[in-house]
């Protein structure tokens, strides 16, 4: 049985993959025929098993935008936990009693209802009282059965959490830092109370239960394990769980401390529910708790250290974040030195100086914060100019927080999807330099231009000693590097980041000028507009860029940093020579798509997405299909050629 769920899981994760690949990517993982294959498999699982995940390809939740979300009043009030921070304390809570013990997970209490089998209803905890419906939303959690074995009311409380790596996704693609979301609880909170589920949908919200409220007729022992064990059975992640009594509990607490570190899903302490229902229920409540359960939360570990200094970071909104510098100390089993302080008002409250006694911690054993500060010199030296550019600086007031900004547009640390674009894999393909390690490196002023980039060794030592840095990422990192020095005149071009430049124009203008640079950065609008594919509003931003001085001078001194390559299939007959190709379908003698796009473009063709009447070809393995775009071109009497054909027409070089 569990091997067959974790293969369902398998096959989910693997189909929607593959179909995210072909649908979004534009490439394949995987043969039609291979796909057919795996999803008869995983229907077959799915009615063996009487359950479909939420994520299953088998099923299609539509997505359905909301103007409100409806209220509901709970049944039973959804009362609060009594807490700790004294292991001891849970030692006589426990007494002879045996209990399950699990994290005490940091998101969303939602109460699932199914009934015959199927979801009905899903509603957020509110304020214990009433709470708000969020059943759509529920249907598009990543890991959420929206179909159970059990056909009986089942009615169960799980927490709905976002993992620290999607919350880190996510707060990268949002471009004001003001506007980013604080930690995944309140990333979270948000995701499930959308009104639009397609959003819900993109966050990757996933579900763990941790209470069984109602299952009639099911059979556990009296026992709460024995329900997490059936939960799991009817295809629910249930949180993680041990079996603790009194003689164990301080073992378990420490168990649980350790793992934390490699959670990807925020937990703030633990709890203990009493393992025999019967009992645990008959203690009834008091007007706050319920007597069956307990949660421990985490006592900091606060350590005294020295401010050293405050580093401004700046972002790319112009935000200059206040960063504090002391002595590493050893906080949870890793040595720290660093935490942010968020804004000059925090700063302001603190007393911040350099010099002073400070208590640091970890908020939930994860994340170092500043506790107190017990010497208190007052804030001084707010930087007048920026650490990036050297740019004036500007105090704001806004929502009662006082902020630095960088008041220069040209800020380097402004133009982060420049840098971003710059290490695409389209461009110079730089692997390691995500768009948070391009903030960071830019923050510290390794970066200002794109030939920084060849020269972050000069940073070695600093770098190694930055979060998410040691020697082994440190190598990777240099070692893509240089291999990017190896490239072609088109990429550098793409990498620049000329407005409407993309790489198949790049290439285009490369081949028309034989990739002289000398020729490219003198070119007028008439040479660029007789080019097959550039028109005037390309033509005319090519032109811009290079008739800046500033630009023309990192041009040469990137040229300085790269071995240049011939582009594949540069000698090649331009048999396609103004001619217009759309590509449908899969395709069988070729990686993906992309790679027919490439040799089309090599030899003088343009690809669109769309057929019209300036197509010339039609390329699509399956001619006799009834797609949309197969009708299209059966309208206006496009050629429909397999890749058989095409292949031949390479082969012979005629059209």
């Amino acid at each position: 049985m569990e091997a067959k769920k974790k293969r369902m899981q398998e096959l989910v994760e693997l189909l929607n993959r593959a179909r995210r690949a072909y649908e979004q990517e534009d490439t394949e993982i995987m043969s039609n025929y291979e796909y057919d294959r795996l999803y008869d498999e995983l229907e077959g699982l799915e009615r063996e098993l009487g359950t479909t995940l939420a994520s299953s390809p088998t099923v299609n939740v539509g997505y359905e935008v909301l103007s409100e979300l409806p209220k509901e009043r709970h049944e039973k009030p959804m009362l609060s936990l009594d807490k700790t921070k004294d292991v001891e304390q849970l030692k006589s809570f426990l007494g002879e009693q045996k209990a399950v013990i699990s994290w005490k997970m940091d998101g969303l209490t939602i109460v699932l209802t199914y009934q015959n089998g199927r979801l009905q209803k899903a509603v957020t905890r509110g304020n214990g009282e009433v709470g708000e419906v969020i059943t759509n939303n529920a249907k598009v959690f990543r890991n959420l059965p929206l179909q159970i074995p059990y056909q009986g009311e089942l009615i169960l409380r799980g927490e709905a959490v976002i993992g620290y790596k999607d919350f880190e996704r996510i707060n990268e693609q949002i471009e004001d830092v003001d506007a980013r979301y604080k930690n995944p609880r309140n990333l979270c909170s948000g995701s499930v109370r959308q009104l639009n589920n397609e959003i819900t949908a993109r966050r990757n919200v996933k579900f763990f239960a941790f209470t069984l409220v109602k299952a009639d007729g099911a059979e556990f022992e009296n026992s709460r394990m024995q329900q997490l064990s059936w939960l799991e059975k009817q295809g629910f992640e249930v949180v993680e769980h041990h079996l603790a009594d009194r003689a164990s509990i301080e073992e378990e607490v420490a168990w649980f401390s350790e793992q934390i570190v490699h959670n990807d899903f925020p937990s703030d302490g633990l709890v203990l529910v009493y393992d025999d229902i019967a009992y645990g229920q008959s203690l009834g409540t008091t007007a706050k708790f319920p007597r069956d359960s307990y949660a421990f939360k985490w006592a900091d570990e606060i350590r005294e250290t020295t401010l050293l200094e405050i580093e401004w970071s700046p972002s790319r909104t112009g935000l200059i974040n206040p960063v504090a510098i002391f002595e590493p100390v050893e906080l949870e089993g890793t040595t720290v030195s660093r935490a942010s302080v968020h804004n000059i008002s925090i700063m302001e409250d603190l007393e911040l100086g350099v010099g002073d006694v400070i208590q640091v911690y970890k908020a939930n054993m994860i994340i170092p914060q500043i506790a107190e500060n017990l010497t208190r010199s007052g804030v001084k030296d707010i930087p007048q100019v920026c650490p990036v550019c050297g740019g004036a600086t500007k105090i704001k007031m806004e929502n009662e927080t006082k902020t630095l900004y960088c008041t220069n547009p040209e800020c380097q640390a402004k133009h982060l999807k420049s840098f971003a674009l710059f290490v695409s894999r389209d461009a110079m393909n730089i692997e390691g330099l995500s768009e948070a390690t391009l903030e960071k490196f830019i923050g510290e002023g390794f970066i200002r231009d794109f030939t920084d980039i060849y020269h972050l060794d000069r940073y070695e030592e600093t770098i190694k000693t930055l979060e998410g840095f040691g020697e082994k990422s440190y190598a990777k990192l240099i070692t893509s590097v240089e291999n990017s020095r190896s490239t072609t005149m088109p990429k550098v071009i793409y990498s620049l980041g000329i407005a409407n430049i993309g790489l198949s124009n790049a290439k285009m203008i490369c081949r028309a000028f034989d990739n002289d640079p000398q020729r490219m950065m003198q070119a007028t609008v008439e040479e660029l507009v007789d080019i097959q594919g550039v028109g005037e509003v390309i033509a005319r931003t090519f032109v811009d860029y290079f008739s800046d001085e500033t630009h023309r001078d990192l041009f040469k001194r990137l040229l300085q940093e790269v071995k240049l390559q011939k582009e594949e299939g540069e000698e090649s007959a331009q048999i396609f020579e103004n001619m217009n190709f759309v590509i449908t379908g899969s395709v069988e003698h070729f990686a993906n798509r992309r790679e027919v796009k490439e040799i089309i473009e090599s030899r003088g063709g343009k690809v669109t997405g769309s057929v019209t009447g300036k197509t010339n070809y039609l390329i699509n393995n399956d001619v006799q299909s009834a797609s949309s775009k197969n009708k299209k071109a059966k309208e206006l009497n496009v050629p429909i050629i397999s890749e058989s054909q095409f292949l031949e027409m390479l082969e012979t070089g005629t059209v």
